[in-house]
């Protein structure tokens, strides 16, 4: 069985950078696990690694799909198990980094079966979506599948139609998702996650949400405006819509930066419910000592 490293935490956590750093260590590659940073040209919304992280060791799931093009858990895992096998092909160590719990927990166990698409019925929600707005599109998930409304929020319009669409299939989402906890482990892996202290996390993704408004936000908007029109396309990361609403003059800058920070604010919550109800995943308190945990690794990658 594959042995590989996962680094995961919420969002601005750092865990991007210490992936890195263990990688370059311990002759690794990076596979990303992060549902918003596979898309081409959304880079300063989705914090890719930076043009010096992607020199110091090589990444892999940056860049491989188009902003709006579908990307679900089966496609993530055929892209990353065909890394992962190359990485370990060169005797190197996959250092698997992201805070796309589903994505991680596909990979680690397995895809559960689920209903597939149905573009009509999507089609149908998303115009309701328009037409009423995606909360009421998510008071009716709440309706049919409480424990699933709970762990989407009511804007995010891909995951609320997606779990629709599993719900007409015949499957309730939140039996799906506890499913996944109990499959057989696909690979030998040291589950590892950044537990920052809650204020230090919020003062760094409030830092890092004014930075991206300042270094290229508005700009790569404004190309997605050029690109598809308005508005955007609904699966595009946090903060795409703020900015182009931006861009187009109907949202102020001041209030648009501070509801992206209300959004990644939430999605870190959401994150860390998920890594804590994940098994075997062992919790890092900064700060974090990359030679040591480099020699832990090291340790536990030669035991039998």
């Amino acid at each position: 069985m594959i042995s590989l490293l996962v680094i995961a935490g919420p969002t601005a956590s750092g865990k991007s950078a210490l992936a890195v750093e263990l990688a370059r260590r311990l002759a690794g590659e990076v596979v990303g696990a992060d549902s918003q940073q596979l898309y081409r040209a959304l880079d300063v919304g989705t914090a890719k690694p930076t043009p010096a992280e992607r020199a110091a060791v090589p990444h892999h799931l940056v860049d491989v799909a188009e902003p709006g093009e579908w990307m679900d858990a089966a496609r993530y895992v055929a892209l990353a198990d065909a890394a992962v096998a190359a990485i370990a092909g060169r005797g190197a160590l996959p250092v698997v980094v992201g805070g796309t719990g589903l994505y991680l927990r596909a990979l680690l166990h397995g895809v559960v079966a689920a209903p597939g698409r149905d573009p009509e019925l999507r089609a149908r929600l998303e115009a309701e979506a328009a037409l009423r707005g995606r909360p009421a599109l998510h008071a009716r998930l709440a309706a049919i599948d409480p424990a699933a409304a709970a762990r989407i929020r009511e804007n995010d319009l891909v995951r609320i139609v997606r779990a629709l669409e599993i719900a007409a299939g015949g499957r309730l989402p939140s039996e799906l998702h506890a499913e996944h906890a109990f499959r057989p482990d696909r690979y030998r892996a040291l589950f590892l996650a950044l537990d920052p202290p809650r204020a230090a996390l919020h003062a760094r993704i409030d830092a890092r949400v004014e930075e991206m408004f300042r270094g290229g936000l508005l700009e790569e908007a404004r190309a997605l405006l050029a690109r598809f029109g308005s508005p955007l396309p609904g699966r595009l990361p946090i903060g795409y819509a703020e900015a182009a609403a931006v861009v187009e003059g109907t949202l102020p800058l001041a209030e648009a930066v501070r509801r992206v920070q209300a959004a990644h604010r939430q999605y870190a919550r959401r994150q860390l419910v998920w890594l804590r109800r994940e098994p075997g995943v062992e919790w890092l308190a900064p700060p974090h000592d990359a030679a040591a945990l480099a020699r832990r690794v090291m340790g536990w990658r030669l035991a039998p």
